[in-house]
């Protein structure tokens, strides 16, 4: 299985990038993990709605350049799906028995997502009904894959 994550924004803090690290080191048992960066927009503090709109506009065209027809698409928002752990491994699972052999994950930036990607989508999911940094929400989702690798593995993780 292949997994793509497309994240607005770079990740900038030392203690991100490392946790990130071990965890595409674990999943490489598992599956080809690609994580793509695409440029975030600068949000004044005083932006008005409109131009928070231009910004997230800019920022989905540059997520479509990276989504592919082929994939299964997963849209992270706090408006989407919640399961637990064990369901979604199994939504994993099932998207492999039915051949999406690649899925892509989007997190966008610190606006979220345009409308034009959470339509692309082909679900949405969300871990929490708390807003997350999104440098921090790539960790969390790396974990969470893991997490799932291994339950449909049937290995041992804790709990």
């Amino acid at each position: 299985m292949k997994i793509t994550i497309i994240c607005v924004g770079k990740i900038k803090e030392d203690f991100y990038r490392k946790a990130v690290s071990e965890y595409e080191k674990r999943l490489s048992r598992y599956c080809k993990l690609d994580i793509i960066e695409v440029q975030d927009e600068k949000t004044p503090d005083n932006a008005t709605p409109a131009f928070k709109e231009q910004i997230k506009e800019k920022e989905a065209a540059r997520i479509f350049k990276y989504m592919k027809e082929d994939a299964h698409i997963i849209s992270l928002e706090i408006t989407g799906s919640k399961p637990d752990s064990v369901s979604f491994a199994n939504q994993l699972n099932q998207l492999a028995v039915q051949g999406k052999s690649h899925i892509q994950f989007i997190i966008g930036g610190s606006l979220g997502l345009h409308q034009s990607v959470s339509d692309a989508a082909h679900q949405a999911v969300s871990f929490s009904n708390m807003t997350f940094p999104h440098q921090l929400m790539r960790v969390i989702l790396l974990e969470q894959i893991y997490r799932g690798c291994r339950i449909i593995k049937g290995e041992p993780y804790h709990k």
